[in-house]
């Protein structure tokens, strides 16, 4: 699994190997220099959306951040079933990157857990671009702005992920969802 704290070391890494000061990446990213330091601590879980601006303001792969390693891969790229990347983003919500090792990536498919138990206070989140998912296991709710729907497995969802949105477990059991992140 990648833990919080590596990802904000590699945060940091990159940074100072690239001689940027922490003011002018906070003010790249339009947040305060207080939310952009947390992040680097590790005090913060660093949105998707922002490790994608990062890895844009530096040039790298998404993947640099989630693993430290760069993709190899660019005709094709296996992943079999349960060898995805772990990725801890939220408390509550389990990603798999199913193409980590895939370089220049236009999309990002991750596949999502929800842990009915630990995703009693999640949180609406925004990134850049597009989102697609798709119910697997289970029923979803997914908020979007001010709008609710509640999906059930093979139901689908296309949405502006600049809107704030999240996905959170309806009906009692853990849900399991495919997640098709266009980058914008």
């Amino acid at each position: 699994m990648t833990d919080r704290l590596d990802i904000s070391a590699r945060v940091v890494e990159m940074r100072e190997s690239c001689n940027k000061s922490k003011e002018e990446i906070a003010k790249h990213l339009g947040i305060s220099l207080e939310e952009y330091e947390k992040y680097e601590t590790g005090e913060s879980d660093i949105p998707i959306g922002i490790l994608y601006e990062l890895a844009g303001i530096y040039g790298v792969d998404f993947t640099d951040f989630l693993t430290g390693v760069s993709p190899k891969l660019a005709g094709f790229c296996v992943v079999k079933k349960g060898e995805g990347k772990e990725i801890e983003r939220y408390p509550g919500y389990s990603f798999k990157s199913l193409a980590y090792n895939f370089k220049n990536r236009k999309i990002e498919p991750l596949l999502v857990e929800i842990d009915l138990d630990e995703n009693k206070n999640m949180k609406l989140v925004t990134h850049p671009g597009q989102e697609f998912n798709m119910v697997i296991e289970g029923n979803v709710r997914v908020i979007i702005g001010s709008n609710v729907v509640d999906l059930s497995p093979g139901d689908t969802i296309y949405f502006d992920s600049t809107i704030p949105h999240g996905q959170t477990v309806v009906e009692g059991k853990n849900a399991k969802f495919l997640t098709i992140i266009f980058h914008g």
